[in-house]
């Protein structure tokens, strides 16, 4: 699954992905959690747009919103099967930019470490992702947005069997081309990143209370066993 990202520079945003319009840059968040509003990259009326949706899906027929911390996330495998996700993966896929992610290992003792993991070349890349409206009873919109996990690659095997579906850079247009409808096209950009492609590391369990929210966090724990 993937619980927590990192955006900590978004000015590159409108250069990064050829964006036109006003783009709106998120504050430096290096814990970002469930519930937080984070930028949202779709493609709108013919081009790339930017806008701030908050993490974990509400669907449209949901009576509260607390439903959505519940719906961070969407299972490749069952993408198409399941009703409130395959009608988003036809018509409404995302690219969520991010630093980096969080994920938890369990020791044999049943204590959780959290480890950071980022391309090896620590630019701003593209989570799959998922959004949709939902609005209150006075018609209000709440744009919300979900990440799609696949299966771990074999660096993270050691620490999880699930993780965030990552868009390759050359790939992140064809991901938002709303002329891609049929599953199969669509599946092809679900997998696993390729080993040898991420950097992990332990960090402070700081990052375990989403108030925390600074540099630290991302650092290295020196001579972790």
């Amino acid at each position: 699954m993937c619980g927590r990202y990192s955006l900590y520079d978004s000015s590159n945003l409108e250069t990064r992905y050829g964006l036109r319009g006003p783009v709106i840059m998120a504050e430096a968040n290096y814990n970002v959690a469930p519930g937080h509003y984070m930028p949202v990259i779709v493609w709108e009326e013919g081009e790339k747009k930017a806008f701030s949706m908050k993490w974990g899906f509400v669907p449209s027929w949901a009576k509260d919103t607390k439903i959505g911390y519940k719906l961070i996330n969407a299972r490749d495998d069952t993408l198409f099967e399941k009703p409130m996700w395959k009608g988003l993966a036809r018509h409404s896929r995302a690219l969520i930019p991010a630093r980096g992610f969080y994920e938890w290992k369990t020791d044999m003792l049943g204590q959780k470490q959290p480890y950071f993991i980022h391309p090896d070349d620590e630019q701003v890349f593209s989570f799959a992702g998922l959004y949709g409206v939902w609005k209150d009873v006075e018609g209000y919109p709440l744009y919300t947005f979900t990440i799609i996990t696949t299966d771990a690659n074999k660096d993270m095997q050691a620490i999880h069997d699930r993780m965030p579906v990552i868009i390759e850079r050359e790939d992140e247009d064809a991901w938002l081309n709303q002329a891609m409808v049929e599953d199969q096209e669509i599946m092809q950009f679900l997998h696993p990143s390729s080993t040898g492609a991420l950097t992990l590391y332990p960090v402070s369990k700081g990052v375990n209370r989403p108030a925390n929210n600074s540099p630290n966090l991302i650092e290295i724990i020196q001579n972790y066993k």
